[in-house]
């Protein structure tokens, strides 16, 4: 068994949340490393914070990679920072765990991936934490606002063309009849964070390219000035990587995942109103709904 330094740490979860401890052995001479919680048969009863990773996610046999170590040690240190504030460079956390830069490169593309990093220049900051947005009728710009953010969107493009046969059903326009493409940069505190492409008929909203406002809610603009609200919607929810186009509108690069919400939004009478394909960024996005039981 590789020997090394046991470290231990607890984890604080915020107000009302339990802490948890994790426990490894670091090594940085082997791409393995043993965990003393497999010694340990209560090790599986530590405490956790709801929804963590079981064992903190330690495999049975107790070894996990050395990189895992890494990360783990760096996300104590992000505790320690704070939100917003600027991580050591590469350099120097190597130095500071006596690995290889490609190990603490590897800790940090995850710790990224997952959200709890971002770029900030040429460096690298602590995140803050995810968005949620419910899966509602609500806009974005509600759900933005519920948690004290500020949204905002930029105008991509906004175009008017005929309406193709295969989107007509969707948004109750007939083939060939002029249609609205409306594509806007999300916002959240001047913070690029996701995609939005409207499709909406000519014929439902005639003055869009002159009395509407790019960067305000669309939803608010149909209630309040055009007197049509929302009464039902279906959506699909899946996981996918930006285009080139994308990723560059967006501010991310093409290897990171995203959050892909197709929307087809009926009236109250039930009639097809839009279609809207949103891509939010799965670092920077996480999703809330209510379960009831349906009466069942």
């Amino acid at each position: 068994m590789p020997t090394g330094r046991v470290l231990s740490h607890t984890f604080g979860r915020g107000r009302g949340h339990p802490a948890f401890t994790f426990v490894f052995t670091y090594v940085c001479e082997h791409p393995g490393v043993d965990n003393p919680n497999t010694a340990h048969p209560a090790a599986h009863l530590l405490d956790q914070a709801p929804g963590a990773p079981i064992r903190s996610g330690i495999p049975e046999h107790g070894r996990i990679p050395k990189y895992y170590a890494v990360k783990a040690r760096i996300a104590v240190l992000m505790e320690e920072l704070g939100d917003g504030q600027p991580l050591p460079t590469e350099r120097d956390l190597a130095e500071r765990y006596e690995v290889a830069r490609e190990t603490v490169r590897q800790a940090l593309r995850e710790l990224l991936l997952e959200g709890r990093l971002r770029r900030q220049g040429r460096g690298t900051v602590v995140a803050g934490p995810k968005l949620e947005q419910p899966l509602s009728l609500a806009s974005y710009t509600e759900g933005v606002r519920r948690q004290g953010r500020t949204p905002g969107r930029n105008l991509i493009s906004l175009d008017r063309f005929p309406c193709p046969a295969a989107l007509a059903a969707q948004i109750g326009a007939e083939a060939g009849e002029p249609v609205w493409h409306m594509e806007r940069v999300l916002l959240a505190d001047d913070e690029r964070v996701g995609l939005e492409s409207t499709y909406v008929s000519v014929a439902r909203v005639p003055g869009l390219d002159g009395d509407f406002e790019p960067d305000s809610s669309f939803y608010a603009y149909l209630r309040d000035e055009l007197g049509i609200s929302f009464g039902d919607a279906d959506e699909r929810i899946e996981t996918v990587l930006a285009t080139p186009r994308e990723a560059l509108l967006i501010g991310t690069p093409p290897a990171l995942p995203m959050l892909l919400i197709h929307r087809l939004s009926r009236d109250t009478a039930g009639r097809p109103l839009e279609r809207v394909r949103t891509l939010y960024r799965g670092d920077r996005f996480s999703f809330t709904t209510h379960l009831g039981n349906g009466g069942a």
